[in-house]
């Protein structure tokens, strides 16, 4: 039982840290390239529903093939694997939930009518990091990892991937306009 819990939870880091990644790094590309906050929420909502999809199908699949072949080679039983549907959802759920981080500002600046303009950014950025530091000390105790280390790598790894969107979506937008 134990084993399985971690095993989904191995799931929730991998869709969770995804899912604020890809998100984080749309609202940074469209932040770069002036695009409104209108723009970043259709493109911010396109992109977690569709990706935390796909992970979710690829989690599911993944499973499912280790799951055979080990069968297959008469190396375990069915109940030996973790199920695929539950990894799957772990992994779905989790892309939803971490992934709305990024566009959580943007989302109630439309709401309520705030006006935050570029103030949004600001606030996504924060709220992202504290997500990228919660999904490092969660992977950190799952992996029995140095958690401060891997606190250190999953805010690295986002914040990475936010500048390079971020440039390429401000330089693209200079080059196409």
């Amino acid at each position: 039982m134990i084993k399985r819990i971690e095993e989904n939870l191995r799931e929730f880091v991998y869709g969770g840290m995804d899912g604020a990644v890809t998100t984080f790094a749309v609202v940074t590309g469209a932040a770069g390239a002036n695009l409104g906050a209108r723009t970043i929420l259709i493109l911010g909502f396109a992109n977690v529903l569709a990706d935390g999809f796909s992970m979710a199908v690829g989690s599911y699949l993944s499973e499912k093939s280790d799951q055979d072949l080990s069968i297959s080679k008469g190396e375990s039983k069915k109940e030996d694997h973790e199920s695929p549907l539950a990894a799957s959802v772990a992994t779905f759920v989790s892309f939803l939930l971490v992934g709305f981080i990024p566009l959580s500002v943007y989302t109630l600046d439309y709401v309520f009518g705030w006006e935050l303009g570029n103030d949004a950014l600001i606030w996504s950025i924060l709220l992202t990091l504290v997500a990228f530091a919660g999904i490092g000390y969660l992977r950190g105790h799952i992996t029995k990892i140095d958690k401060a280390r891997a606190v250190l790598e999953s805010l690295g790894l986002g914040l990475a991937a936010a500048m390079i969107s971020y440039v390429v979506g401000n330089l693209l937008e200079k080059v196409i306009s």
